[in-house]
């Protein structure tokens, strides 16, 4: 035997171990940048449109939620609104009939039924104008006046006009 190819054979063999070990990595490492298959597309897919679907659910709950929010607060302010009309109104009615309780309550009386008093009402306050034939005529017509459910106070202005 050759003592010189005894020598290089080990190192002969242990590059072709490396040789052959690079190149079976070399595959390995190609096979990974594979295409995906159908069936890894289509679970990719479908992930996919799950997680859409989600984000889609998480904003139109949101979107939902603002709508109710804005809805409550028109509402809200509707009925807000409505209240101070109605209050408005049952401020004109009380008012209008207040005056018709006065007037009446003036009619009522024999020494004031005959003259013509000018009841004004607003916001529950009387003005009483006109003539009245004495001063106890005229302190009657405060007195019945500031009697009617409803008047907060009475400006009485009825001058006293013998006859």
């Amino acid at each position: 035997m050759n003592p010189i190819k005894m020598t290089e054979r080990p190192a002969h063999r242990f590059a072709s171990i490396l040789a052959v070990s690079a190149l079976a990595l070399g595959l390995a490492a190609c096979g990974k940048n594979e295409e995906p298959t159908v069936g890894q597309r289509l679970d990719s897919a479908v992930e996919k449109t799950e997680q859409a679907a989600a984000d889609a659910r998480v904003k139109a709950e949101s979107a939902m939620n603002k709508a109710e929010t804005k809805m409550e607060q028109g509402a809200a302010t509707a009925e807000s609104t409505a209240k101070s009309a109605a209050n408005s109104a049952m401020g004109a009615i009380d008012d209008a009939t207040i005056t018709t309780q006065v007037n009446a309550g003036l009619a009522k009386d024999p020494d004031l039924s005959a003259v013509k008093i000018n009841v004004d009402t607003v916001g529950g306050k009387v003005t009483l104008n006109g003539p009245a034939p004495t001063t106890a005529a005229r302190d009657r017509a405060e007195t019945i006046a500031k009697a009617v459910n409803g008047v907060t106070s009475v400006n009485n202005q009825l001058v006293v006009t013998p006859n």
